[in-house]
């Protein structure tokens, strides 16, 4: 796995464990903020061939 690839990942992964936070402490915001910063880098990701879906879920 390249660097590009495991940053990418790393971030998604960041970025779900935030939604997640967020939804538990019920700060709707927050959890659409979080939301879009994992769109954004799952568009990211795609645009670059980078495949997530053996690598991580997807976000509820």
């Amino acid at each position: 796995m390249d660097a590009f690839t495991a940053g990418i990942l790393q971030r998604i992964q960041n970025a779900e464990q935030d939604l997640h936070r967020a939804l538990e402490s019920g700060d709707e915001f927050l959890a659409e903020v979080e939301q879009s910063e994992i769109d954004d880098l799952r568009r990211l990701a795609a645009d670059h061939g980078v495949d997530l879906v053996p690598a991580l879920p997807r976000s509820a």
